[in-house]
């Protein structure tokens, strides 16, 4: 759906991301409550758990943030056609991004964080079109 205010299309929800402390306890923990395991990435400190039938999904992510290495905040991750467009979007209505965009598995993703802290990211997935839903 395109916004009319800014033109901006968002396909649909990529995945929530959630940041954990220890990636065992975590799959137990999610697996318990009966999230299927989709995948788990051990060297990256990723687990990827499905949501029913939808394809987003809940993706855990190690991270010591007493250590600094980020900043806990949950995140919601919409998909894009295009990130780096979004963010020059967003940069040109006056939304600041936590950081400019960043390359990932599938792409390219920016953040933003609404007034309250909240991280909604937006993701594309320009390295790996056969798994967009712009496909």
């Amino acid at each position: 759906m395109t916004s009319p205010e800014n033109g901006i299309t968002v396909l649909g929800v990529d995945n929530v991301l959630f940041t954990i402390g220890d990636l065992d306890e975590a799959v137990r923990f999610y697996t318990t409550l009966g999230l299927p395991l989709a995948f788990r990435m051990d060297e990256r400190g990723i687990a990827l758990f499905r949501l029913g039938g939808e394809p987003a999904g809940l993706l855990v992510r190690r991270d010591d943030v007493s250590a600094g290495s980020g900043d806990g905040r949950p995140r919601l991750w919409l998909e894009v056609a295009d990130a780096r467009a979004v963010a020059r979007t967003l940069r040109e209505a006056g939304v600041a991004a936590l950081a400019d965009p960043f390359p990932v598995a599938t792409g390219w993703t920016v953040e933003v964080a609404d007034p309250w802290g909240n991280v909604v990211g937006f993701t594309d997935y320009t390295t790996m079109p056969e798994r967009g839903r712009g496909a």
